[in-house]
C-alpha cells in the first residue's frame, strides 16, 4: 500500500511528518549540472543509475541534462522508469527466468531496452523471449574485472558470448559491461585509481578480442560515484554509470579526495528527517527514525548541523549521543539524518519530500520502491 505523502506544497520543513524522504532541491540540482559539466567534452555518454532513486520523475531531469538513459538492477525497475516516460533503460543485471524475460521483452515495444548476460544458455533464452515478442533488445556482456560477482572471463569466453548475440536476429550486440563496485568505497584515491586500472585492461582486451573477431563492440559501460572520473579518463569506457552522486551518503562521505581531502565532487542532497521523541538523559536523545527508516549496512547515519552520534536502531527507535554542544534539544525537534547508504534507504519510502529554502516545493512518487522483480 502506498502511503500518503508527509508534507504538502508550501509547508515549511519544521511541519512535515516524520520520519520523512527529504532531498534539499539545491544541492541535488547542483549535482545534477556538476556531472553534466564533468562530461562535457570528454566523449563518455552517462547512464545513471536509477536503483539509486527508483524515480522516473528524477530519471527525466538527468536525460534532460544530457544522460542517454538510465540503468536498473530488476525488471520491475524498468517498468517503473518506462512505464514513467523513459525511453531508454539498460538492466546492469542477469535476468534468468521465462515470466521475467517475458516482461522485459515486453517493454521494448514502448522504449529501448537493454540487458546484460555471461551465460550461453541465458543469452539464447533472453533472444528466444525478444522473437517471442517481436522485438529487438540491446545486449551486454558482463565481464569480471575484479569484483569478483557476476561476468565472464574477459577472454574468449567473452568473444564467444558476443559472437553468438551477434548472430540472433533479435538481439542487437551493443558492448561489455565491466563494472568494479568494489573500488566505488575504496578509501584511498590511489587505491580507487589502481582498481579502475585493472578494470579498464580487462576491458579494452576484451574489447579488442572481440573486435579482431569481427565483431563489432561499440560501447564499454560500467563506472560508479566513487571512480566515475577514472573510468572516464581511461579511454577505454565510453559511458558511466554513477548512481549516487545525486544524493551522497554517509558513507561516500568516508572517502579520499586527492592529498588525502575530503570527497567533495558532489553535495549531501538526501537526508531523513527525524523527530526527538524521547530525552530519557542529559546526553541521550531518541529519535523516530530506526532500522525501518534507514539502512545501516554502510554505518550509522550522520546527524546535520548537530554535535551528536548516532549511537544505534532498533526498528523504530534512534539512539543519539548529544555532545555537550547539543544538549538544550528539545522533544520534539526536527533532525536530518544523513543516511549511511542512500539506495537501500530510499526503497523504504513511498515519496520524496522536495525543500528549497525550509519550504516543501515538491513532492515526488518512488514509483520503484519495492521493485525487486
Amino acid at each position: 500500500m502506498t502511503t500518503p505523502p508527509p508534507a504538502q506544497i508550501g509547508m515549511r520543513l519544521d511541519e512535515v511528518d516524520t520520519p520523512a524522504l527529504i532531498v534539499e532541491l539545491d544541492a541535488f540540482e547542483d549535482n545534477l549540472r556538476r556531472m553534466a559539466k564533468e562530461l562535457e567534452g570528454t566523449g563518455v555518454r552517462l547512464r545513471p543509475h536509477a536503483k539509486t532513486h527508483k524515480c522516473p520523475v528524477i530519471a527525466l531531469q538527468q536525460m534532460a541534462l544530457g544522460a542517454v538513459g538510465v540503468c536498473c538492477q530488476k525488471v520491475g525497475e524498468a517498468e517503473a522508469m518506462v512505464y514513467g516516460g523513459v525511453s531508454d533503460v539498460l538492466v546492469t543485471n542477469q535476468i534468468v527466468g521465462a515470466g521475467k524475460l517475458r516482461r522485459l521483452a515486453a517493454l521494448a515495444r514502448r522504449a529501448r531496452i537493454g540487458v546484460c548476460v555471461d551465460d550461453a544458455g541465458n543469452l539464447d533464452d533472453v533472444a528466444a523471449a525478444a522473437e517471442e515478442a517481436g522485438v529487438v533488445l540491446d545486449l551486454y556482456v558482463e565481464i569480471e574485472v575484479g569484483m569478483g560477482r557476476c561476468g565472464v572471463s574477459p577472454d574468449q569466453a567473452a568473444v564467444a558470448l558476443a559472437k553468438r548475440a551477434a548472430s540472433k536476429p533479435h538481439l542487437r550486440f551493443m558492448g561489455l559491461l565491466a563494472y568494479q563496485g568494489a573500488a566505488q568505497h575504496l578509501r584511498s584515491p590511489e587505491e580507487r585509481a589502481a582498481a579502475i586500472a585493472f578494470a579498464a585492461s580487462r576491458a579494452g582486451e576484451a574489447k579488442a578480442l572481440i573486435e579482431d573477431a569481427g565483431v563489432k563492440c561499440p560501447i564499454v559501460t560500467g563506472a560508479g560515484t566513487g571512480t566515475y572520473r577514472n573510468e572516464t579518463a581511461s579511454r577505454v569506457y565510453n559511458e558511466i554509470e554513477p548512481g549516487s552522486y545525486i544524493f551522497m551518503d554517509a558513507d561516500y562521505a568516508r572517502n579520499r579526495g586527492a592529498g588525502n581531502s575530503t570527497f567533495d565532487d558532489f553535495r549531501h542532497a538526501l537526508f531523513i528527517l527525524a523527530t526527538v521523541m524521547s530525552r530519557p538523559k542529559p546526553e541521550i536523545a531518541v529519535v523516530d527514525a530506526g532500522l525501518k527508516a534507514l539502512s545501516v549496512d554502510s554505518g550509522m547515519p550522520g546527524i546535520e548541523g548537530v554535535e551528536a552520534e548516532y549511537l544505534g536502531a532498533s526498528d523504530e527507535h534512534g539512539k543519539l549521543h548529544l555532545a555537550a554542544s547539543a544538549r538544550a534539544l528539545k522533544l520534539g525537534a526536527k533532525l536530518k539524518l544523513i543516511p549511511g547508504h542512500c539506495d537501500p534507504t530510499v526503497n523504504l519510502y513511498d515519496w520524496y519530500v522536495g525543500v528549497r529554502a525550509g519550504r516543501v516545493e515538491a513532492i515526488w512518487p518512488i514509483a520503484a520502491r519495492g521493485a525487486i522483480t
